[in-house]
């Protein structure tokens, strides 16, 4: 018997619609559907039945948001757009994760065959619940979105908002080194970088905000500590040769603290800011470089560059003097 399509594993069917019978079923034309389809990611099928009725109904989905008026047919070009690439990276992380299990599983059997049973056999029982965590995850990301953009019209607007120097911590590199190493030595790394990360934050009266992967976010009230906590980083991380290096951006003003995380400008500038530093330094803005003692701590103006969301830039490299 042959083994099925991936299609039928993940879709629960063959393809056997073209796109102008998806289109038909969803009311739009041809052009608009092979303009959805290719905003997700996807290659046309041409004239061939590339689609199956999981494609239509998706499709329908799509349109009936139009229809409502809410949104135009560019604006959800773009949301499929968006939609599509954050998809295609988890799901080219989650396949290249379950290799390992597939080849371990079927140790001595050859060809892609084991592969598509491991992927089968983690539809069959787990697809349900991955499904209901993906829309978990998406609804509290959303709840998280929002309460950014609350933030941000509160500091407006002044209430409830607090003076502090947020710290953004990233490892240098992190992706392609994701890509050589183990699943687990990677997990292993992640930990180690959050526990020394929040260990060095505690120790010097900071609050560590979050982690997420391969960087951490922490704040403190006074812009000297926030240093200290950056420098002790570098040289708990930085200086460990079995660890990534790493880039540290400080940056200081009004933010709005909800549900123990933080919320405004300086906690975009300071993430902006890594991608400036070099490995194992500190780049700051100015309203921090004001903050910090000059007789200690030496700043440094970099040239101008054009930075998203804040338009041009004069970021500061800073150090110990």
């Amino acid at each position: 018997m042959p083994e099925p399509s991936l299609e039928r594993v993940f879709l629960g069917e063959e393809p056997d619609l073209t796109v102008d019978e998806i289109a038909r079923r969803a009311g739009v034309s041809v052009e608009d559907a092979r303009r959805l389809w290719r905003s997700l990611g996807f290659a046309e099928g041409g004239d061939q039945r590339a689609f199956t009725t999981a494609d239509a109904e998706a499709l329908v989905d799509l349109s009936s948001v139009v229809g409502d008026g809410v949104i135009d047919l560019d604006l959800a070009l773009n949301i499929t757009r968006g939609l599509g690439l954050s998809m295609a990276r988890l799901a080219d992380w989650e396949v290249g994760a379950i290799v390992q299990p597939a080849e371990e599983r079927f140790r001595g059997e050859e060809g892609p065959d084991s592969r598509r049973r491991v992927a089968q056999e983690l539809v069959e029982r787990y697809g349900d619940t991955f499904d209901r965590l993906l829309s978990y995850a998406w609804r509290r990301h959303v709840i998280a979105a929002v309460a950014r953009m609350e933030a941000a019209m509160a500091i407006e607007e002044d209430p409830g908002t607090t003076h502090v120097t947020v710290g953004f911590a990233d490892l240098v590199n992190f992706t392609s080194l994701s890509n050589e190493l183990s699943r687990d030595r990677i997990g292993d790394l992640v930990e180690v970088f959050e526990v020394r990360c929040g260990d060095v934050v505690a120790n010097q009266g900071g609050r560590f905000i979050k982690s997420m992967g391969d960087a951490v976010l922490f704040s403190t009230d006074d812009a000297e500590a926030a240093f200290r906590i950056a420098e002790g980083i570098i040289r708990v991380i930085g200086r460990d040769k079995r660890m990534p290096d790493v880039r540290l951006g400080l940056a200081s003003g009004l933010v709005v603290m909800r549900l123990g995380d933080v919320f405004g400008p300086p906690v975009n500038l300071a993430a902006r800011l890594t991608g400036v530093a070099r490995r194992n330094r500190i780049i700051v803005d100015h309203a921090t470089a004001a903050l910090l003692p000059s007789e200690e701590i030496e700043t440094r103006a970099l040239p101008e560059r054009p930075v998203r969301g804040f338009g041009i830039v004069e970021p500061l490299a800073a150090r110990r003097l």
